[in-house]
């Protein structure tokens, strides 16, 4: 009787997030609210409590942290992360120091202490890989000159989770300042000897990998990365980061095979994860925190959309090819969720869940439309304030007459493709 309820509440789960899926691309939008909204509906305090399936979607919420950073680091190579952490890191710091202290001054504010400070930092830090990857596909910008920016920021922040994560751990478990050095030494070695073997080894790790085969190329990619995740977990590192790491050891013909066969797993794991999370959520207390909520995500949009800017004006980019990497950026999401998540199992402040739960709803829900419109209202305004000023400038009673423009004064539109990244 045990084992059908289980059925049936799990394969009504999945049911429901693949009806969700299908409504959010309709719309085109991402599913990500929609999918914490159903975990709000059926968790605690929600409409309908799940019982029997409850520890089966935990563990399934743990495989879809591992698959998303899996998928993550298949998308980089070593040498790039390289490259990117020496040519790009002023923006990476930039990117940290505009959206980490809004979260953190919040939650002194609020008189959480400081290790929710940390924790609230990483929640407004983090933007959404997934979300913003989707969303550049969706809008045709994968080969716009501001995405190598784009990316850039994304990549330092997801080798900054590296550190971050352990020190969070440390936190988390109350552990001592010397046991917590000790975390982050071991974590930052694994991390170095990792990267180390990419860069070293990376093709003789994708030959032993690889397979003509895809269902032994699936269970062996799947099945190193949980391994590495595990004994990554064992060593007081992050999972996530463990699994981040093998995705990044992978290269070439392996890591496509890879990001093909593990894609429909991912999107089925991490769907599961959002629902978990908003499982543990109590709905009732999210009115409470809705305001802060907002008023945060108002805040660290703009710091975002600052963070962007800056660094494709850096990199060269045209004005508006500046705004559309700061609008892209805006959305939150897995990371956010997976940092919250874990401040909620450690018990350390009861709202600190339910306002990283409404943060990321709205950013995730404000993030698709900020890539679409930042760059058109930006340009509108300053052609509103151009005109507006050449009309002071102008004396009262006289005309002034345009210029002709040969076809070379015409400005070039910055969508130039240099090719997918």
């Amino acid at each position: 009787m045990h084992s059908a309820l289980f059925l049936i509440e799990f394969g009504a789960i999945i049911l429901g997030l693949g009806l969700l899926g299908r409504f959010a691309g309709r719309f085109k939008f991402s599913p990500i609210p929609l999918y914490l909204l159903a975990g709000l509906a059926f968790g605690e305090g929600g409409l309908l409590p799940l019982g029997a399936s409850e520890e089966f979607v935990a563990i399934g919420a743990e495989i879809g942290v591992i698959l998303l950073l899996l998928m993550l680091g298949l998308e980089y190579t070593a040498s790039d992360l390289v490259t990117n952490l020496k040519t790009q890191y002023p923006a990476g710091l930039v990117d940290a120091t505009l959206n980490a202290l809004p979260g953190a001054a919040l939650a002194l504010v609020m008189g959480w202490g400081p290790v929710a400070a940390v924790v609230l930092a990483g929640v407004t830090w983090i933007s959404s890989s997934g979300v913003i990857a989707k969303v550049m596909g969706d809008l045709g910008r994968l080969g716009n000159r501001e995405t190598p920016v784009i990316l850039s920021i994304l990549v330092l922040e997801d080798l900054a989770m590296a550190v971050y994560l352990p020190i969070i751990t440390a936190l988390l478990a109350g552990v001592s300042l010397a046991a917590g050095s000790v975390t982050l030494g071991i974590a930052l070695g694994v991390a170095g000897l990792v990267l180390f073997l990419a860069v070293r080894y990376g093709r003789i790790i994708s030959r032993f990998v690889s397979s003509d085969d895809p269902e032994k190329l699936l269970l062996v990619v799947l099945g190193l990365t949980i391994l590495v995740a595990g004994i990554a977990q064992q060593l007081q590192v992050s999972a996530a980061v463990g699994a981040f790491l093998v995705g990044i050891a992978l290269s070439g013909e392996v890591a496509e095979g890879a990001h093909n066969l593990l894609s429909p797993l991912r999107d089925l794991f991490a769907a599961v994860f959002f629902v978990f999370f908003g499982l543990h959520t109590d709905p009732s207390s999210i009115p409470a925190v809705l305001l802060p909520a907002l008023v945060l995500a108002v805040v660290t949009a703009g710091t975002k959309i600052a963070t962007g800017y800056w660094a494709a004006k850096r990199a060269g980019v045209s004005e508006k090819g500046r705004w559309r990497a700061g609008g892209t950026l805006v959305a939150r999401g897995e990371f956010s969720i997976v940092i919250a998540g874990l401040a909620v199992s450690a018990g350390i402040e009861p709202s600190l869940g339910p306002l990283a739960t409404a943060y990321v709803l709205i950013l995730v829900i404000i993030g698709p439309l900020t890539a679409r419109y930042t760059e058109p209202i930006a340009t509108r305004l300053t052609h509103r304030r151009t005109a507006a000023a050449a009309a002071a400038a102008t004396p009262t009673g006289t005309a002034t007459v345009p210029t002709p423009r040969s076809p070379q004064d015409e400005p070039v539109e910055d969508q130039g493709r240099l090719g997918r990244p």
